[in-house]
């Protein structure tokens, strides 16, 4: 996971700090990863065992029980070797991920309750480490006043604070953003009271 205790509390007291002023509800989730593609090595590695006869029995000797032997042998071996998790992740393609994490983020959207929050105005912010994947999903009411333009401004911040190695800064700093259009047009009411709690929601992978 990229975040230490410390970041933890970060997160969590930027989470507090923005919702003294708005009337809205924050959340914010990591996963470690939004699937486990356990499949993926085993359709490599069988794609790979099926093309292997057609050199062998045209251009050699072999008999064929050896060769079936050997797509065996090589079927069983890739599918062993690309199961190691960084082969594996770097074997699934990119639009693949980004499906998982935002049907994931949709997930949480609505197991955190956010989608129930009185004046539609809960906003989660979703990580996936794994996929590289940030999304930022905002029910209707406050999606409505803050165009994509704004969202996508966020997530490439946060993405790019990320990767210079400062989590718990980066997060806190993208926490503060969205709460700082959530005051906008949400404002604190006299005595605003938030249902969810502050804590940051650690997921383990699939």
């Amino acid at each position: 996971m990229i975040v230490t205790e410390a970041d933890k509390a970060k997160v969590e007291d930027a989470i507090a700090k923005a919702e003294r002023k708005t009337s809205g509800e924050i959340v914010a989730v990591i996963a470690a990863a939004s699937g486990s593609y356990f499949y993926v090595p085993f359709l490599w590695a069988s794609l790979i065992a099926l093309v292997l006869p057609w050199p062998l029995i045209h251009w050699t000797w072999l008999p064929v029980q050896d060769i079936f032997l050997l797509q065996l042998a090589v079927f069983a071996g890739l599918a062993a070797i690309l199961h190691y998790r960084p082969l594996r992740f770097a074997l699934v393609p990119p639009s693949l991920k980004r499906e998982n994490a935002h049907r994931r983020a949709v997930e949480q959207f609505l197991s955190q309750n956010l989608h129930t929050m009185p004046g539609h105005t809960g906003v989660l912010l979703f990580v996936s480490v794994a996929e590289r994947y940030v999304e930022v999903l905002a029910d209707t009411a406050l999606h409505g006043k803050v165009g994509e333009k704004e969202w996508r401004g966020i997530v490439k911040q946060l993405t790019d604070d990320i990767s210079e190695g400062e989590a718990g800064k980066a997060l806190s700093h993208a926490i503060g953003m969205i709460g700082a259009h959530l005051a906008a047009h949400f404002p604190a009411e006299k005595e605003e009271h938030h249902p969810l709690p502050n804590h940051l929601i650690l997921l383990n992978a699939v």
